[in-house]
């Protein structure tokens, strides 16, 4: 596209409402951020998170997957999303399905003013590439109102922008809070369930049948592959350059879904707590940044101690009794470590890459 091509662009989809810094509602969308793990083997028919936002989810199907970050990517991107079939399933049952998702949250969508006489069109593009030609689809479906559009779109050998435009919906308004707002979903697998009908082009409310029609198979030869980068959803009639961002603010809005802190062994945890006895004491963690909702707690087993005074013991399980989106309440307790009643404590790793997760994803 050439520079004036790129500022009718900009300047049409500023016009529809669009345009500016942070109008990419997608987080993530260059596949830096990957808190949880890099790679994961042997997926199917489950849930599975990888890189921050993004998830698959699959059922009824026999055929499995690989998912990890990859360095293969188009130029000015470092990082993309690879998908690598490793068990194939031929024989395609009605209910079977493969998507790829990112869930924006509602409060983030209320720029597209769905649902209203001033509803704004959604501009999608992202880069992919596989072994093969493929055809896939892109959908959008709107949580609140169970209303959904989708598109099909190719993937070839090279890595190719993919640039959709979905029109403006004035039926259903997405609530404007914490919750589900809009799934991107990346259709990559379906049986007649969900493409059994005519494909869905127009915004409608939720029929099964129309939402993946005219899709290939991800799942027909174990040489299958496919990788996305550069994932963005934004206002506008046109999809404009991928805004990347700085990774630390990538990174910060991830954490308000999920934020993992990994400790060495003998590191000192941000925890300080008071000894209610000499064996158990109760502290604060206060999160990198305040999350979407009370995240869920966890750390790794028998994994931190309670240094006071006393002698250190064996390492115990650290935690939680009460989150909220700003901090949790912290618990050692049988902490083999003779604490000083009363007196404080510092909680440490006693482990290698022991770890806290506060989750709060979609």
């Amino acid at each position: 596209m050439s520079k004036a091509a790129e500022l009718a662009n900009l300047i049409g989809n500023i016009n529809a409402g669009g345009g500016g810094v942070n109008r990419n509602v997608i987080i993530n969308g260059a596949m830096n951020v990957a808190q949880r793990r890099t790679s994961a083997s042997s997926i199917g028919n489950e849930t599975v998170f990888i890189l921050d936002r993004f998830l698959t989810t699959q059922g009824s199907s026999d055929g499995r997957f690989t998912m990890s970050q990859d360095s293969s990517a188009p130029s000015g991107f470092a990082n993309s999303l690879k998908l690598d079939c490793t068990t194939a399933d031929t024989s395609v049952a009605a209910g079977e399905f493969l998507i790829l998702r990112q869930t924006v949250e509602a409060q983030n969508c209320q720029q597209f003013a769905k649902g209203t006489s001033d509803a704004k069109p959604f501009a999608v593009s992202f880069y992919v590439k596989g072994n093969a030609s493929a055809t896939y689809v892109c959908e959008l479906l709107a949580d609140d109102v169970s209303r959904q559009i989708s598109q099909t779109f190719s993937v070839t050998t090279d890595w190719t922008r993919v640039e959709l435009t979905f029109p403006a919906d004035t039926t259903g308004v997405i609530n404007d809070d914490n919750g589900a707002g809009l799934y991107l979903n990346i259709w990559l697998h379906a049986g007649s369930t969900y493409a059994g009908g005519t494909l869905n082009t127009t915004w409608n409310s939720l029929t099964q049948a129309n939402r993946a029609v005219g899709i290939s198979s991800f799942f027909d030869s174990t040489d299958r592959t496919f990788f996305i980068t550069g994932v963005q959803l934004e206002v506008g009639q046109n999809p404009t350059e991928f805004e990347h961002e700085p990774f630390e603010r990538t990174l910060a809005k991830c954490q308000r879904y999920f934020e993992r802190i990994t400790f060495a062994d003998e590191d000192y945890t941000p925890i300080v707590c008071y000894n209610e006895s000499t064996s158990n004491a109760r502290g604060s963690l206060q999160y990198m940044v305040t999350k979407r909702a009370d995240p869920t707690f966890s750390a790794t087993s028998n994994a931190f101690i309670a240094v006071s005074t006393g002698s250190n013991g064996s390492a115990v399980s650290l935690t939680s009794d009460k989150q909220t989106v700003t901090n949790a309440r912290v618990l050692i307790t049988n902490s083999n470590t003779t604490l000083v009643d009363g007196g404080a404590s510092h909680i440490q790793a006693h482990v290698s890459s022991a770890q806290i997760s506060l989750d709060s994803e979609l």
